[in-house]
């Protein structure tokens, strides 16, 4: 079978490098989006799809946009592939882009649609406590993931699982997915069916406010948070005016006080309680102070002078 890949972050390329050594598959293009700036340098960076795809000799492009973009579509139809697969790309595909396989365009979505249709279904699984998420094998369509789904599997959100934990859970789910599939497909013994009507959900593109800790919230919703976060971009908040990630923690087994949201209420040396919403408290266990590496709560703490009283904030300027 002849593709053509489209993706972008490490969880595309996962997929993308299952298909290459797969005996059955060639690839013969890959689409990703083109260098951004990251790091302190803010150097112009490949992404990990483009990465890959110059470490395996592929032929690869990198447009600005695929809509009316001729020179791309014109590179596409040359490629004569059997399916389009589209796994994290971060753009809108254009219907002409879609129409330019034989046999039909595939995309990864790392979700159970039609829960989470969407930029960022995986983040917003564990935001809102959802028990299980999976992976769906989707024939693409012009609507945003609404196409029909010819195959899904499915595993366990745990009270300890990391956002990086579910990337790459889902990314080699979602991989081992797609390569069965595939022949299954081609061949007709795999009907996509259209997606139920009922329990649509949208996981909008995440934004720095997304990850900014209101201590007003309950501690099952910050932990929700810190997990999601980690390790990168991180949960955080403001200590003595300064940025704080909360790199690790759990919800507190302690009686209910009266302090008000953000106040330290206890200290020992494996961490501090942070009082939350409804008398309830968290427990951070690891944090990342600004410009400095991860550290133990405690060791944070005997640093910065903080004793119980001392306040956690997110202030208005944040």
């Amino acid at each position: 079978m002849k593709i053509v890949f489209a993706g972008t972050p490490p969880f595309a390329a996962t997929c993308l490098q299952h298909l290459i050594t797969e005996p059955s598959i060639d690839v013969v293009g890959v689409i990703s989006q083109p260098d951004r700036k990251s790091g302190r340098g803010m150097k112009l960076t490949p992404s990990a799809v483009k990465r890959l795809a110059i470490a395996q000799h592929l032929d690869h492009i990198t447009p600005h946009t695929l809509k009316e973009n001729n020179e791309g579509l014109i590179w596409l139809n040359q490629k004569q592939a059997d399916f389009l697969i589209v796994v994290a790309y971060g753009m809108i595909i254009p219907p002409a882009w879609l129409a330019a396989v034989a046999v039909a365009p595939i995309n990864v979505h790392a979700s159970l649609l039609p829960r989470w249709r969407g930029a960022a279904p995986i983040e917003r699984a564990i935001l809102a406590g959802d028990a299980s998420t999976g992976v769906c094998i989707m024939h693409m369509e012009e609507g945003l993931d609404t196409g029909p789904v010819y195959c899904t599997t499915t595993t366990t959100i745990h009270a300890d699982t990391t956002g990086m934990d579910l990337w790459e859970e889902l990314a080699g789910m979602g991989a081992d997915l797609l390569c069965t599939a595939l022949q299954e497909i081609k061949h007709g013994r795999l009907r996509a069916l259209p997606q139920q009507q009922q329990g649509i959900s949208y996981a909008k593109k995440l934004s720095t406010k997304d990850r900014l800790i209101d201590w007003q919230q309950s501690p099952q919703v910050i932990d929700r948070m810190v997990r999601c976060f980690t390790p990168k971009p991180g949960a955080r908040c403001r200590i003595k005016n300064r940025w704080l990630k909360i790199v690790a923690g759990s919800v507190a087994p302690k009686p209910a006080t009266n302090a008000p949201a953000g106040q330290i209420i206890g200290l020992d040396d494996n961490g501090m309680d942070i009082a939350c919403a409804n008398g309830r408290c968290y427990r951070i266990l690891q944090v990342q102070p600004e410009g400095k590496a991860t550290m133990g709560a405690a060791d944070f703490c005997r640093g910065q002078r903080l004793r119980v009283g001392n306040s956690l904030t997110l202030t208005a300027d944040c």
